[in-house]
């Protein structure tokens, strides 16, 4: 490393940690804020964090602007994640330009371009594997579940109590869901309507079967506790047979996987060892004509693969 960048290195340093003590760090021994005597009167802010709120609402009114806030919300909420939808797209961006700076510094400006598109693809590629595994635990627990709600019942409880039993006792996310079904019915909503958004949002046709069950009882009465013995029992041998079906298409979404990841290992490791031998493909027309059939054909390839191990159930 040469002296120049050396020192540009430590000046940078300097001023973060300059940054750091005047802003975020609190001088001295301040006085009691006067928001804490007089609830009326709103809490300071520093310069940091006015500066986060401006720009996580620029972010939000961008995203109103094109009609993206109400599903994005939403999105994060299947998937769990506690941050809005603002702070979330922020924090997307500011890791892209971190990421594409050090992309740049290290490999030159074609990788800070890759490093910036591929940190948008990763955010959304977490998020929908965030919503998978929170709709497959789901899923997992719905048996569990249809039987606590039986036992309430079967103890003399209301419908509505043994909702509020399994969103109690319950793990996470049923007890998260049904403690929503709860609040809701609480403020005036049908609770009919609460299950059915909770099936369309964990995407389970088994709690649709749930809900039409419990929405057939309140219409024509009858026992519910063994209604949901039956669907349970139902949902059970379904379930067992979906875990038989992953177990036995583990080995190609494996196989996928490598497949898909051995180009970028193999390029990786020619980068490392041999750089000039990648040079030709970014040095003429012809070599980014080569690189763009390649991904087109391995964007063919994956989407192939993903059919294939994809089974539906």
């Amino acid at each position: 490393m040469s002296p120049v960048m050396l020192l540009i290195g430590l000046a940078a340093v300097a001023a973060a940690l300059l940054l750091l003590a005047l802003v975020v760090l609190p001088g001295g021994p301040g006085k009691v804020p006067l928001s804490r005597l007089d609830p009326t009167t709103a809490p300071p802010t520093s310069t940091l964090a006015g500066a986060g709120a401006a720009a996580g609402a620029a972010v939000e009114k961008a995203l109103a602007k094109r009609g993206r806030l109400a599903a994005g919300a939403a999105a994060l909420e299947t998937a769990g994640i506690a941050a809005t939808l603002p702070d979330f797209v922020l924090a997307t961006g500011l890791f892209a330009v971190v990421a594409g700076a050090v992309g740049a510094f290290v490999g030159g400006p074609v990788l800070g371009l890759v490093a910036v598109v591929l940190v948008p693809v990763g955010a959304r590629v977490l998020v929908k594997f965030k919503t998978g595994r929170r709709r497959a635990a789901f899923a997992d627990q719905l048996d569990d579940s249809l039987q606590l709600m039986a036992s309430s019942l079967r103890a003399g409880h209301s419908l509505l109590r043994a909702v509020d039993a399994v969103s109690t006792d319950a793990s996470s996310p049923t007890s998260e869901e049904f403690a929503r079904i709860v609040n809701e019915t609480r403020v005036g909503r049908d609770l009919s309507d609460a299950l059915d958004e909770v099936a369309e949002r964990m995407a389970s046709d088994d709690f649709v079967w749930v809900a039409q069950a419990i929405a057939i009882h309140r219409e024509v009465g009858g026992n519910l506790a063994e209604v949901l013995d039956a669907v349970g029992h139902t949902i059970r041998e379904r379930s067992a047979i979906r875990r038989q079906v992953k177990a036995l298409a583990a080995e190609g979404k494996l196989s996928a996987v490598v497949l898909m990841g051995l180009p970028f290992c193999v390029f990786g490791f020619i980068a490392m060892s041999n750089p000039g031998y990648l040079s030709g493909f970014t040095e003429s027309l012809v070599g980014y004509a080569m690189l763009a059939v390649a991904a087109v054909m391995l964007g063919v390839g994956g989407f192939w693969l993903k059919k294939t191990v994809a089974i539906t159930f």
